[in-house]
Formats: C-alpha cells, sequence, structure tokens
C-alpha cells in the first residue's frame, strides 16, 4: 500500500506543477495588466479601447501594485511630419491594485502611438496606436462643400470654354440657319432656270385629236375667227361694189 501511495502523491504533485507552470510563466511579476486610450468624458472603470478621441487620458488596468510607469507619445504616420518624434510623456505611480489613468491630455489633430514602460518588464513597452480628432470627423472623411480635386463646380466655366448665352441649351447652335430658296431636295441651284431650247410636251404641234378636244374659235393658223370672217365680208363688198361700177360703165 505505502509504494501504491507514494505513486500517488508523486503524480498529484506532478499533475499540479503541469497545470501552475504555465500560469507563472505566462503572467511573471512586472509584465501583467493593461493600458488604454480613453476619452475625457469615459468614465475609468470602462476597459475598452477607444482609439478616436479629442482629449483624453491614459488608463492602466491590473499591474502589479505599487508599480511605476514612464509612458510617451510619438508622433505617427500619415500626419507625422517626422515619424516616431516624441511629442508628449510622463510619469505615473499605480496604486495597490495596479491601477492608475493619467491627467486629460491634449495633441493636434492626427496620428499617434503610445509607449507604455513599467518596473520589472520582460518584454517590450506595451503598445497603443491613436487618432485626435476635435473636429469630431474622421481622419479622411470628406467635410461637406469641400471641393475634391479635379471637380468642376457647377456653372464654372472651364479653361478655353467660351460662356453659354443666357436661355440656351449648352451644345445647341442658337443662330438660324440659312433657308435655301431653292425647291426642297433638289440639288440644283435655286435661280436655275430651264434651258429655252429645252422641248416640253405642252409646245408639240397639235395632231388632229388635238383638234377636236381644243378651243373650237382657234384655226390651224391660231387666227382669231370674228377677224377672218371680217375679212372675207370687206372682200365681198369690195367685189360687189366693182361689179356694180362696171355694170354702170357699161349701160353708159
Amino acid at each position: 500500500m505505502r509504494p501504491l501511495a507514494s505513486a500517488g502523491t508523486l503524480t498529484a504533485a506532478v499533475a499540479a506543477a503541469m497545470i501552475f507552470a504555465p500560469a507563472a510563466h505566462a503572467n511573471p511579476p512586472g509584465d501583467n495588466g493593461t493600458v488604454k486610450i480613453h476619452d475625457a468624458k469615459t468614465g475609468e472603470e470602462l476597459r475598452k479601447n477607444e482609439p478616436h478621441v479629442c482629449t483624453f487620458y491614459l488608463d492602466a488596468f491590473g499591474f502589479d501594485g505599487g508599480q511605476n510607469v514612464d509612458w510617451r507619445i510619438a508622433a505617427w504616420a500619415p500626419t507625422a511630419a517626422v515619424k516616431g518624434e516624441i511629442v508628449k510623456s510622463g510619469s505615473l505611480k499605480l496604486d495597490a491594485d495596479g491601477h492608475g489613468r493619467t491627467p486629460d491630455q491634449t495633441l493636434p489633430d492626427g496620428h499617434y502611438k503610445l509607449y507604455w514602460n513599467f518596473d520589472g518588464e520582460h518584454g517590450k513597452a506595451k503598445q497603443k496606436v491613436f487618432w485626435t480628432d476635435c473636429s469630431g470627423e474622421k481622419p479622411g472623411e470628406e467635410k461637406p462643400g469641400e471641393e475634391k480635386p479635379g471637380e468642376e463646380k457647377p456653372g464654372e466655366e472651364k479653361p478655353g470654354e467660351k460662356p453659354t448665352p443666357s436661355g440656351s441649351t449648352p451644345g445647341t447652335d442658337t443662330s438660324t440657319p440659312a433657308t435655301p430658296t431653292g425647291t426642297p431636295g433638289s440639288s440644283a441651284p435655286a435661280d436655275a432656270t430651264p434651258s429655252a431650247s429645252t422641248s416640253s410636251p405642252a409646245a408639240a404641234e397639235p395632231t388632229s385629236d388635238d383638234h377636236a378636244e381644243g378651243d373650237l374659235a382657234e384655226t390651224g393658223t391660231g387666227a382669231p375667227v370674228a377677224l377672218l370672217s371680217a375679212a372675207a365680208a370687206a372682200l365681198v363688198a369690195a367685189g360687189a361694189y366693182l361689179a356694180l361700177r362696171r355694170r354702170k360703165a357699161a349701160q353708159h
């Protein structure tokens, strides 16, 4: 029984060592805790990071009690004139519960990176990146009414472009087109007159059928009937007069 009890005790000790060893290795003294960026209006009890702030403070949780902290903030891309330039720094002593906060801080609008160093740390400094923006707009957000590069304003005249007359539609020719004097659809000039030598059906010599269907007051010569009748009557009268004189002359 003793060998079995000794074996059981040894097994339990080894199991306990295996269980607690990783925890002890993962959280060595000095490397505990976390730091958050908080807006000045956010309470210290909130353990949520806020990467977009205006006035802000640094809030530490879960560190070893009484640790001393040194922190610094560097300007960061893409807004930094010199990337990594330290723009603000300070120190802080945490309370017995490993909690502490800095006074409220302000920085020009831009992108920054926090480095948080403390006593007893075995690794790198804890780090956080964040934006300060007191305009109420997210970085890269277009401002209302802001003109985009290359964007044309309504009614703006382009270089070299003639202004459009008032009341006319852009691209529409407002001039009145010249009215052609010729017949629509004809390619010949308007003042072109048919040649006199060109024969037409109306000028053709009439046929017998034309006489039958035409005006009965015309003869083949085209002389009026009344004129011919008058001439004939005059000839008849002249003949009668001559015959009468000749008969009187024969009586004497």
